[in-house]
């Protein structure tokens, strides 16, 4: 008898907390946002932190919630096409 309610704790214990998994806090989505540009980079980085800080200010966090993918053409028009390309 004493097996047997060993047994049974044992099992309830195992049970008890599976479905307490499912209130587990979910991975949140990562958002990828793509910015191409035809100027040289230097010359848009106050605009492209000024995106950055107002991303954060709504919640998103780079590396965490979000991936802003940067491609400038560096002046050279030639350039776009293909950079916009390659962020599709």
């Amino acid at each position: 008898m004493n097996n047997r309610r060993k047994l049974v704790i044992a099992l309830g214990a195992v049970a008890f907390p599976a479905p307490f998994k499912s209130f587990a806090q979910q991975q949140s989505k990562v958002w990828r946002v793509g910015i191409l540009e035809v100027s040289r980079a230097p010359v848009n980085a106050p605009q492209l932190e000024g995106f950055r800080g107002g991303m954060r200010d709504l919640g998103y966090v780079e590396g965490k919630n979000l991936v802003i993918e940067y491609r400038s053409a560096d002046g050279r028009g030639e350039r776009f096409a293909a950079l916009a390309a390659e962020l599709i």
